[in-house]
């Protein structure tokens, strides 16, 4: 029956494509499949029996937790006006430079990725701020573009990113299956704090690529990045000033986690709460906007569990039909072993990315091919990471990625979609390298989770 699995697949494909919501495309397909299979004598009704077992599951994933309490404090920050006063400071001081601006807009990313994780606020905050002066300064409308679209997705990457969160609870447990499946029957474990710790090194690594790409970039074209001239001084406080409070933010919340003080879930309401007190001291927080920022989280939240919870009801109709022994026996009879089947799920994963978000291929995608590839002897935090880095890039890859809406939602008329396509394109280049070099080198991303919990 593992034909009827993969049509399952496909059908929810062509339902995602056209538009219907996510949760209820997932769930509701299933659901279909299952009771047409029921009918039919192709499905176990007992395979239903265990949803309310796994929404409970959900329920009371202490993990998941962290999920709500990073969004507020993103959000929190995002209101809180910390993005503006970055930019500004950082842009006096690298504004001379010929790229400088650029490498401003790079570094504030960064920075509100280790504070934030939210992409879509990132990338709308930083389009709002940054594009216009970038386009008055002189910068093409294409490298601008680029620049703000790729900054603003290395919250998916760098801690605390939301998506490693999820990603950290479906890891888990493909890494349990994995296990079981080869007859361990006292298995090993991965956390969230094991990604975030491996997601350091690369996510500088992706921040050192982009800034090199860009003094390359204004080296040989400097008629697309020209310097800027300016007698404005930046002193010394100002420039602690803005930086501090995120500074602080990040390494309380990064810190707590890395330095094994406090769980996930712990020092993202640590998080929350510092970003409030930020808030709060910066006389940014109103009830107005306190009553904005909640509404925003729960907003999220409730969409981020829903796709969950109608991504738990497709894995058990796909498992019940048999679709995971099936992509299983496809995997193990691909050539190259562990590393050819790597490259497929890689290669499939970054196709998808072109149409899919990445909420739905974590939730819909992982867990078939996860258990498979981990079961193969693949270390679970090199590819988790490996896997967040390509979900990363189908941010920037047209024509649906999320990160070229934002910005295409905020942009000035003059920057046409087709410019805003082409800037991010190099960008895509990148991150596509920063796989090949984290492939070729795992080191990058076991060393520090092994420095710090002896993995």
């Amino acid at each position: 029956m593992e034909w009827i699995a993969l049509l399952l697949f496909f059908s929810v494909i062509v339902l995602l494509l056209a538009g219907f919501p996510v949760a209820f495309s997932l769930g509701g397909t299933a659901l279909i499949f299952a009771f047409v299979g029921i009918i039919g004598g192709g499905f176990d009704a007992a395979f239903l029996s265990a949803l309310p077992h796994r929404i409970f599951g959900i329920m009371s994933n202490e993990t998941l937790v962290a999920v709500p309490l990073f969004v507020f404090m993103g959000v929190t920050l995002e209101r809180a006006r910390i993005a503006e006063e970055l930019l500004e400071t950082l842009s006096s001081l690298f504004g001379s430079l010929r790229g400088g601006l650029g490498i401003s807009v790079t570094l504030v990313g960064m920075l509100l990725a280790a504070s934030t994780g939210i992409v879509g606020a990132t990338v709308v905050t930083m389009g709002l701020l940054s594009l216009p002066t970038m386009l008055k300064r002189g910068y093409s409308a294409e490298v601008a573009s680029g620049i703000i679209c790729a900054s603003g997705t290395l919250g998916q990457i760098i801690p605390p990113s939301i998506i490693l969160v999820m990603l950290g609870d479906v890891m888990s447990s493909a890494y349990q299956q994995a296990q079981l499946a080869q007859g361990i029957f006292s298995p090993k474990t991965v956390s969230v704090g094991d990604l975030f710790a491996g997601a350091v090194l690369p996510g500088l690594l992706l921040v050192l690529l982009y800034i090199a790409y860009l003094i390359i970039t204004a080296w040989l074209r400097p008629s697309v990045m020209p310097a800027h001239t300016s007698d404005e001084i930046v002193s010394v406080g100002k420039v602690l000033g803005a930086l501090f409070p995120p500074l602080v933010l990040i390494f309380a919340v990064l810190g707590s986690i890395l330095g094994g003080l406090a769980t996930p879930t712990e020092a993202a309401g640590v998080g929350a709460m510092g970003a409030l007190l930020i808030a709060m001291l910066r006389r940014a927080l109103t009830m107005a906007r306190l009553r904005e920022i909640t509404q925003s989280t729960l907003r999220i939240s409730s969409m981020v569990f829903l796709i969950l919870i109608g991504a738990s009801v497709f894995s058990l109709v796909f498992r019940g039909y048999g679709g995971d022994d099936g992509v299983r026996a496809i995997l193990e009879a691909l050539p190259g072993g562990a590393f050819g089947a790597m490259i497929v799920v890689m290669l499939v994963m970054f196709l998808l990315g072109f149409v899919l978000d990445f909420i739905e291929i974590t939730f819909v995608v992982v867990p078939i091919v996860a258990p498979v590839l981990l079961a193969m002897g693949l270390d679970p935090v090199w590819l988790g990471i490996m896997i967040a880095i390509n979900l990363q890039t189908s941010f920037l890859t047209p024509p649906f990625g999320f990160a070229l809406f934002y910005l295409r939602g905020v942009a000035p008329a003059t920057v046409t979609t087709g410019q805003i396509y082409r800037g991010a394109m190099p960008f895509v280049g990148i991150q596509l390298l920063a796989l090949l070099v984290l492939a070729a080198f795992p080191v990058l991303v076991t060393w520090l989770p092994g420095l710090l919990y002896g993995r």
